[in-house]
């Protein structure tokens, strides 16, 4: 009967002495069971791919942020430029630009509301928004940071273009002039 049997079967029955082949199946089985692992993940792998998850979700949400403030800039970028337009049609019209200071933050005045769009009837309006977005709850245009428009005229010595006005937005910065290198302006 030795020899009838494969070398496999064969090597277990001279291990294990047993000579009935339906009985060495049935062993060979639980044998195998015995030494599967356990299914399923272990706290260590958890715990992996929880801190990958996390280090690309603030991948994503960090360049989503940076895309938010470059958009947001090349937006104030454009609207400064419409609002130099704007205050030339207005200087062609009234022979000067609006006189005074406007500084961002400034909530109480907006000399560029003012003169820009005025809500007398039958005055002439020089901007036209380009959407809801750029005044605040009191009506002064802002930013897209959420701050009002800076404008000063006369311009200062030091920041007077060819426009002869300072017109800036502080970027989402502090309104401090030593911050200023982060602004966007009209000089």
């Amino acid at each position: 009967m030795k020899k009838e049997l494969s070398g496999s079967v064969f090597s277990v029955q001279a291990r294990t002495g047993i000579t009935s082949i339906p009985f060495l199946r049935a062993h060979l089985k639980t044998k195998t069971q015995k030494l599967k692992t356990p299914s399923g993940f272990t706290l260590l792998e958890l715990l992996v791919v929880i801190a990958i998850i996390a280090i690309l979700a603030s991948l994503i949400l960090s360049t989503a942020g940076f895309i938010q403030k470059k958009g947001a800039t090349s937006r104030a970028q454009a609207e400064i430029a419409a609002l130099e337009a704007a205050l030339e049609s207005y200087k062609a019209d009234n022979g000067d630009y609006p006189a005074g200071t406007n500084l961002p933050g400034n909530t109480n005045y907006n000399l560029l509301t003012n003169a820009l769009l005025p809500t007398a009837a039958g005055s002439k309006v020089y901007f036209e928004l380009p959407n809801k977005g750029m005044t605040n709850s009191s009506g002064y245009l802002t930013d897209p940071f959420g701050t009002t428009y800076g404008y000063r005229y006369p311009g200062s010595s030091t920041n007077n273009g060819t426009n002869f006005f300072d017109l800036w937005s502080t970027a989402g910065s502090t309104t401090d002039p030593t911050n200023a290198i982060k602004w966007i302006k009209n000089w």
